[in-house]
C-alpha cells in the first residue's frame, strides 16, 4: 500500500483536542513503539502492564508521523500531529478499517463466538468452504490462513487488535479469498476493546457459554452481552444467525439478532425433554462412536431443506471423536447452508473429510500401553463436555488428567475445574499452565480446593514443573488407562512472571514417553 493522508482516516473519529496541523502521509499503523517505522501513525494505548503514552517519544524517534492518544501530554513535538481521543484503542478500529479500504465489505465474513469450540468450528467452516471450491481465509486462536496455507497464530491473541484484523483481512482479499472465518472472542467483541467493531459480519455462530474471562468482563451477564454484539452486528434480514439450541443462554443471542435465526443441537436419546427436537432446525441423533470417529443421523426441518418442501434425513461420518464435535459440525453446516446460492445438502458428504485443528483431541503414541491425548480444554464448560466422553472411552481403566488454570485470569473458575475433574478422574496431577505474575503453587492450591476428598500424593498431586508433572502422570498409568493433558493444546509458550518459555505440549509428551522407554507396538 502507498498509504493515505491522515485526514482521510478520521471520518468516524471524535477528536477531543488536536496539536499540529500537518496532514502527513500515513504508511503504517502501530500500537507497539518497537514496530514503528517512518510514516507510522502511533496509537498510545493504556494496557494492564504498561502505558503506551510513556513510549510516545520512542515512537517519534523511530519516525512516527502522527500520534493518537487519550491522556493529555506535557510536551508536543513540532511537525507532528497529535490527536487526543476518548479511547485510543477504540479509535484504532475505524481508522484501521479506512486505512485498509474496508476489506471485510469485499468478502463474506463468518464470525464464530462462544466459550468453547470456537477454533474447531471456525476451522470446520473454512475446510467445508475450501472443499467446495471457495477460497476462504481463517483467523483463530490456533492459526491463520490468509489464502496461502495455514500458519501459526504468532500474535498470541485469539482476536488480534483492530489494526491486525483489518491488515489480515486485506491480505486475504488480495490473495483471492471470497470468504473469511473469524474467531470472535468476548474481548474482541467488547466495546472496551472494539477490535471487531468495524468488521462487516454476514454470519454469526454461537457454540456455547460457560464461566470464563470474568477478570475482564466482571459479571457473566456482561460476558454474555459482549458476545451478543456479534449478533447485533449482523445485517437485518440479510444476516444469518446460527445458535446452539441446547445452550441455556441462547435467548439473549436470539433477541440480539435482527435477522433469520437457525438453531442446531443433539437430539436427546431419552424422551425426558423434547426441547431440542422441537426447536432445532438441524439436529444430530443415533450417534455411533468408534476410535476412528463417529457417525450420526442428521435431521432437518423442512424450513432449512434446499427444497423447503420436506425435511432432510441422512447419515454422515465425522472422523473426529467427542460429541462436542458433532455440535461443531452442525454449526458449520448451518453457517454455510443458508448463504446466497448455497445448498445445505451439498456439504453433508464433506463432513467425512474434516480434519482436527492442532491441539484438539490429539492422540500421542510412542509405544506406551496406555492412551495419551492432548487437548486445549481449560474452562468449566469444556470440562463438562470432555470428561464424560473420556470416562466412557477409558471404561474400567484409570482416567488421569494433567491440568491447572491460568494466572491473572478468572479466579472463580479454578475450583470449578477441580470439582468437575474430580467427578470423573481417578488421578489428577496439577501443573503450571500460565502462572504469569502469580505464585504458581497458589494457583494449584486454588484448583485443588475443588477436588474434594481426593487424597494428596495418592489421587491428587501438585507438581509445578509441567514436564515433571507429565512424566509423573505417565508413571502412574498402566495398560488400558488414559492420560489426558489439558489447557495448553496448541500454545507455543508457558508464561511466567519473568516472561514466556517455549512450549509444545505434544512434543513434551512424546519426549517424556520416550524417556520411559516404551517399546513400539508389534
Amino acid at each position: 500500500m502507498t498509504g493515505k493522508r491522515l485526514t482521510a482516516l478520521l471520518a468516524k473519529i471524535n477528536i477531543i483536542e488536536q496539536h499540529g496541523t500537518s496532514n502527513p502521509q500515513i504508511i503504517d499503523l502501530a500500537y507497539d513503539s518497537r514496530e514503528v517505522q517512518q510514516g507510522s501513525l502511533f496509537f498510545a494505548l493504556n494496557g494492564l502492564h504498561s502505558n503506551g503514552h510513556d513510549f510516545i517519544e520512542k515512537a517519534l524517534a523511530q519516525g512516527a508521523a502522527a500520534v493518537v492518544h487519550s491522556e493529555p501530554l506535557s510536551t508536543y513535538a513540532r511537525d507532528v500531529t497529535y490527536l487526543r481521543v476518548e479511547n485510543s484503542r477504540r479509535a484504532m478500529s475505524p481508522i484501521a478499517c479506512r486505512f485498509y479500504d474496508d476489506p471485510s465489505s469485499e468478502m463474506t465474513i463468518i464470525g464464530v463466538t462462544g466459550t468453547d469450540g470456537k477454533s474447531t468450528t471456525s476451522y470446520f467452516i473454512q475446510q467445508l468452504l475450501k472443499l467446495s471450491g471457495k477460497p476462504a481465509g481463517l483467523l483463530t486462536t490456533v492459526q491463520f490462513d490468509l489464502g496461502r496455507g495455514a500458519e501459526k497464530n504468532y500474535l498470541r491473541q485469539s482476536t488480534p487488535e483492530a489494526t491486525e484484523i483489518h491488515r489480515l483481512l486485506r491480505a486475504m482479499r488480495e490473495n483471492g479469498c471470497t470468504h473469511a472465518v473469524v474467531e470472535a472472542t468476548s474481548h474482541g467483541l467488547s466495546p472496551l476493546n472494539n477490535r471487531l467493531g468495524d468488521v462487516k459480519f454476514d454470519v454469526g455462530v454461537l457454540t456455547n457459554i460457560s464461566h470464563e474471562h470474568l477478570e475482564f468482563h466482571k459479571t457473566l451477564e456482561r460476558y454474555i452481552d459482549d458476545k451478543a454484539n456479534l449478533f447485533r452486528a449482523l445485517p437485518p434480514q440479510k444476516g444469518i444467525a446460527v445458535i446452539n439450541a441446547d445452550e441455556p443462554q441462547r435467548q439473549a443471542f436470539i433477541d440480539a439478532a435482527a435477522c433469520p435465526v437457525y438453531l442446531y443441537g443433539i437430539r436427546p436419546e431419552t424422551q425426558e425433554t423434547q426441547e431440542t427436537q422441537e426447536t432445532a432446525d438441524l439436529t444430530a441423533s443415533d450417534i455411533e462412536e468408534s476410535p476412528a470417529g463417529q457417525s450420526f443421523l442428521i435431521s432437518s426441518k423442512a424450513s432449512v431443506a434446499d427444497t423447503a418442501e420436506q425435511p432432510i434425513q441422512t447419515r454422515v461420518k465425522l472422523p473426529q471423536p467427542g460429541r462436542f464435535n458433532v455440535e461443531n459440525s452442525l454449526a458449520a453446516l448451518l453457517a454455510l447452508g443458508h448463504l446466497p446460492g448455497e445448498s445445505l445438502q451439498s456439504y453433508f458428504p464433506l463432513i467425512a473429510e474434516l480434519k482436527p485443528i492442532k491441539g484438539r483431541m490429539v492422540p500421542v503414541d510412542e509405544g506406551q500401553p496406555f492412551q495419551v491425548i492432548v487437548d486445549y480444554a481449560h474452562t468449566p464448560g469444556s470440562f463438562r463436555k470432555l470428561f464424560p466422553a473420556l470416562r466412557t472411552q477409558v471404561g474400567t481403566g484409570k482416567l488421569i488428567a494433567v491440568f491447572s488454570s491460568a494466572g491473572e485470569r478468572d479466579i472463580e473458575k479454578r475450583s470449578q475445574l477441580g470439582e468437575i475433574a474430580a467427578g470423573y478422574c481417578d488421578i489428577i496431577v496439577l501443573a503450571d499452565e500460565d502462572p504469569r505474575g502469580e505464585v504458581p503453587l497458589d494457583i494449584l492450591e486454588d484448583v485443588a480446593a475443588g477436588c474434594g476428598s481426593m487424597q494428596r500424593e495418592h489421587e491428587l498431586f501438585l507438581i509445578e514443573d509441567r514436564p515433571t508433572a507429565i512424566r509423573h502422570a505417565f508413571t502412574l498409568a498402566n495398560k488400558g488407562d488414559l492420560v489426558v493433558l489439558l489447557g495448553k493444546g496448541h500454545e507455543g509458550s508457558i508464561i511466567y512472571a519473568d516472561g514466556p518459555i517455549p512450549w509444545d505440549e505434544e512434543t513434551v509428551a512424546r519426549e517424556q514417553l520416550r524417556r520411559l522407554d516404551y517399546k513400539p507396538h508389534i
